[in-house]
Formats: C-alpha cells, structure tokens, sequence
C-alpha cells in the first residue's frame, strides 16, 4: 500500500465524523496555545526586565577605578591605558570623563547658570557606548555642547520657619524643560592670568542635545559635556590641563600634585569605562584586565542569579502547559479508538488482501499526527494573537484601573521561536503517541471476526 494510498486514506475517514474531529482539533489547540500563552509571561517578563539590563550600559560597562603597579596604585589612567582597553577583544568602545578645572562662567539668552561644571569626554567613544540623552543628538562639530537634565532648575533658596510652606510648594514645581534651551548658544568665560593679571575670555558653545533624566531622584544632573575640541581651546587659553587656572604664585598653591599640570606633560584620565560588546563578555574582559593590573569592577556577574530564577519560571510554566496538552490528548485517544472501531470492517479487508500491519499502524499514527498538527497550527495562531492583545491590552487596563504607568518597551508576553518549536514538538509528540495505543491495536484486529462486522 503507497503511502499516498494511505494519506487518502485518512483523509476519508477524517471526513466521515467532522464534528467529533473539530472538537478533537480544537482540545489539541486549546492545550497548545495555553501551553505557548503561559510560557510566553516568563519570556515576556525576562526580555522586559533582565534583558533590557543586560542590554544597559550599566550593565556592560566595566568601571576601571586604578592600576597597580610595582606595589604601588594609581587611580589615574594615561594615554597608553586607553590604546591597550581599546584593544581588547570584545571591548567596543573605552570612555572617560574629566571635569574642567575651573568654575566656567555660563549664560544662556542672559540668564546666568549655577551649579554644576564642565565635563570633557570622547564623543566618538560616548556614541559607541550609548550616551543616553532624551531630547537632540550628540555633538559633531567643534564647539557642540550637551547639557545635563537639570541644568535649569534653580538651587532652592534658604527659607525661614515662616516659609516652610512656600518653600515647599516651590519645590514641587515642575522644572522648565531643558530641551527648549537646544539649538542656543551657551556663552562661557575662561578665566586665566596674564602677567599676574586675572582675565577672562569668552568662547561660544552651541547647545545640541539633552542628557537623560538620572534614575537616582536626588541626582541631579546640571552639568555641560564638551567634546576634545572645545576642550582644547580651553587648554590653549589656560596654558594647563583640563583649563586649571595658573595663578601668579604656584609656590604657594600648596602640594606639587594639586598643582596645575602644563600641556607637556602626558594627560590623566579619571572615571575610565570599558564599554563591552555584550554581558557575557563582560567577565572574560575584566579577568583579563585585572591580570595587567588594571582594577576594575562590574555588576553583570551579579545578574547570572536573576536569570537562573527566570529559567526556573519559564521550565515550571513549559510544565504547567503541558499538562494542558495531555488532557487534551485524552481527546486524541479517545478519537482514535472510535476510529479503529468503526474501521473494523476496512482493517480486516486491508489484511485480508495482504497489508502489513506496518502499513495499518502507520495509518492511524499519520491520523492522529494529522490531528496533532492541525491543532498545533491553529494554537499557534491563537497564542501570537492573544499575545498581541495582552501587551496592547494590559497597559491600558492598568493605566486606566490602577493609576500606574507601564514602560512603553514593556512586554508581558513574548514568544521567540525557541517557544514554538518546544510547544510544536511536545504537541505532536504528544499527540503521536496518544494514537500509538489504537494503532496497535488496530494490527491485531481478526480479520474473519471484521468482516463479520463483530470486533
């Protein structure tokens, strides 16, 4: 008997009893998509919390806080520390920020700005590693600037008992958007001496993007960052590194080490940053920093024990479904053992002209793997839709009934293809074997007792 013989076959008897195979059909999809929706929260809450850690800067960044050498340890990093983290493999990129040595006076449309300083970094390093800013975009031109979220709050000012109230209310009052500050320039005043006079010398900074609001409510960020261009103007005024200013006397400023440095000397860098390609390089690159003496810290070690909970979840989810989809396969078996039932007569014929029970078995297996396949196709279906709605749905729900607020990025289910392919194999394997039962016993049906129609 041709296995095409043998497809028609089934395809015959499928047609006979359509509704007791609809609601086979539709046990089956009902236990996968339950098994697939379930597993999908697990997934969806990993990928919205851990992965999105993992994915963070925090995460991949490897803080290098001092080198060690010969007994001795430094916590400023020079020139040639940053050409070797460079060239570690899997390090993409290698960041730094040094403040600028001096109280820059800065206005902005006549407004006088307090608080905060002046930072210089690698810009070109800061986009590889994610500056994250939440309004513009990040410097390309000489004398672009990026200035911190906070820059245009106002410092609270001292209040008497009496005022406590007021103060207070002050302090709740929303601060004016920095972003509106972008596309300004900023006028900023170097101070210097020249033949032991003081001096000050104005540059012009075009303001082009806005940083990200701090996770941390008391951190506020009122700083300007600049990239090596504009830091050198500075420098070129200044005489010093990093703008520090050069007073007449230096023999009385106090230390050596507080001192001034000249531009002849090689540059320091301070808050020093390996920015890995992913977590999981992230050990391997601080080992093997730390083994030329580099000290370094991470924080990626510390999520191995968060995602092992998630991989517990997700098992224990994958087994509640499956549960699902043995209960449904009770509806396979019981299909299948009606079927050899009625087919008795069309079995002892098939035997009767010299089909092996290798050819009657496989029948029935392909029918209830024909089964197992179509309810596995429409539970697939029916999961990527519900899962579609309950992450359209459920922000606004809590939105609407719990006053909260769900980050746009949020997903509570998420179904990658690994889901689909574990929930397809046990839902036809499952449904295979619910069918082995009834196809074996169809090979040991008499034939003489079916052609008399009594088995």
């Amino acid at each position: 008997m041709k296995f095409t013989d043998q497809v028609r076959f089934v395809r015959q008897n499928m047609k006979k009893n359509k509704s007791r195979l609809f609601m086979t059909v539709l046990a089956t999809a009902m236990g996968c998509a339950f098994l697939i929706v379930l597993a999908s929260v697990g997934f969806g809450l990993q990928k919205s919390i851990v992965d999105k850690m993992v994915g963070d800067r925090l995460v991949t960044s490897i803080d290098i806080w001092g080198k060690e050498t010969g007994g001795m340890t430094s916590s400023e990093l020079g020139e040639d520390d940053i050409r070797y983290l460079r060239s570690v493999e899997h390090v993409k990129a290698v960041t730094y920020r040094n403040y600028i040595r001096q109280a820059l006076s800065k206005t902005v449309d006549g407004t006088a700005l307090s608080g905060g300083g002046a930072i210089a970094v690698d810009f070109e390093a800061e986009t590889k590693a994610g500056f994250g800013l939440s309004a513009g975009r990040l410097p390309q031109g000489a004398d672009e600037i990026v200035i911190g979220y906070h820059i245009r709050e106002k410092d609270p000012e001292p209040a008497a008992v009496g005022q406590a109230a007021s103060t207070s209310s002050q302090s709740k009052m929303e601060p004016v958007p920095a972003k509106e500050w972008i596309g300004k320039k900023m006028q900023l005043e170097v101070t210097h001496y020249v033949n032991g006079v003081e001096q000050k010398t104005p540059l012009t900074a075009t303001i082009v993007g806005v940083t990200k609001e701090p996770t941390r409510e008391w951190n506020k960020d009122k700083n300007i960052y600049m990239g090596e261009p504009l830091l050198q103007k500075i420098e070129s005024i200044t005489g010093t590194q990093f703008g520090a200013v050069q007073k007449p006397n230096p023999g009385n400023d106090g230390p050596k080490e507080t001192q001034p440095k000249p531009l002849s000397e090689p540059r320091q860098y301070n808050q020093v940053q390996a920015i890995a390609d992913s977590a999981e390089y992230v050990k391997g690159i601080g080992e093997e920093i730390r083994s030329k003496g580099y000290l370094n810290h991470s924080i990626a070690n510390e999520l191995k024990q968060v995602n092992m909970v998630f991989l517990i979840m997700k098992i224990g989810l994958v087994f509640v479904g499956t549960i699902a989809v043995l209960i449904a396969s009770i509806g396979i078996f019981n299909t299948m053992t009606m079927a050899v039932t009625e087919r008795a007569q069309d079995i002892g014929i098939m035997k009767a002209i010299g089909a092996h029970p290798t050819a009657i078995r496989r029948i029935f297996l392909l029918e209830s793997g024909l089964i197992g396949l179509l309810g596995t196709v429409i539970g697939i279906t029916v999961s990527y839709v519900l899962s579609v709605a309950v992450n359209a749905a459920l922000p606004i729900l809590i939105r609407t009934f719990l006053d909260e607020q769900v980050p746009e990025d949020f997903r509570f289910s998420h179904i990658p293809l690994l889901l689909t392919v574990i929930a397809a194999v046990i839902s036809l394997g499952v449904a295979v074997l619910s069918g082995s039962r009834p196809a074996k016993r169809a090979t040991k049906v008499d034939v003489l007792r079916a052609l008399r129609r009594d088995v």
